[in-house]
């Protein structure tokens, strides 16, 4: 496996956008090109060589006609039912491709935490605290960026919360790209 290799000049004008944010925020992280597409968590660790859980899973749920990011790690899943009662709305939904798309601008698999049109409210899955670095998306499958938890909430203005049960001990298990791939 070849790691990931920054790039100085991103071509996807998605991902040279997000390249332009990180470094006007001051991240420490730059932008990295995978070997092959990444639109899952396990397909991101894999390639990196990372656990499961320290991808920071980008998910866009509609509430009520507005866009919500909840940016997750990749072995947590998100509550539906929990996430709606934490922001005292009777329901949340998964977004389509075009919901995400018209709010985002980024497509499904690889929808950074920034870089979008219009600010979208984030809140930041608690159990990516548990990782030095996470990486995240960089507006394309293809792309991400190492950053930590602390900076993520930073980037994204997001909000800490726990937006699930605590991971299972067959998430915490399968955390490995060995055992993910079992």
């Amino acid at each position: 496996m070849l790691p990931p290799t920054p790039d100085s000049e991103p071509e996807h004008p998605r991902v040279a956008e997000v390249a332009r944010l990180l470094r006007a925020a001051g991240a420490a992280g730059t932008v990295h090109h995978l070997p092959d597409s990444a639109r899952t968590a396990a397909a991101a660790a894999a390639q990196l060589g990372v656990p499961v859980g320290a991808i920071a899973n980008s998910l866009v749920f509609d509430v009520d006609g507005d866009p919500l990011l909840v940016m997750t790690s990749g072995a947590h899943r998100v509550d539906e039912t929990q996430v709606a009662a934490l922001l005292g709305v009777p329901r949340i939904g998964r977004a389509t491709p075009e919901f995400v798309r018209r709010h985002t601008g980024q497509a499904i698999g690889g929808v950074a935490p920034i870089g979008h049109p219009d600010p979208i409210g984030t809140l930041v899955d608690v159990e990516l605290a548990r990782y030095a670095q996470v990486w995240a998306a960089a507006g394309h499958p293809r792309t991400v960026f190492p950053t930590t938890y602390d900076e993520l909430l930073r980037l994204t203005a997001g909000t800490a919360a726990e937006v699930g049960p605590g991971p299972s001990d067959a998430a915490v298990t399968a955390s490995t790209p060995e055992a993910a791939a079992r």
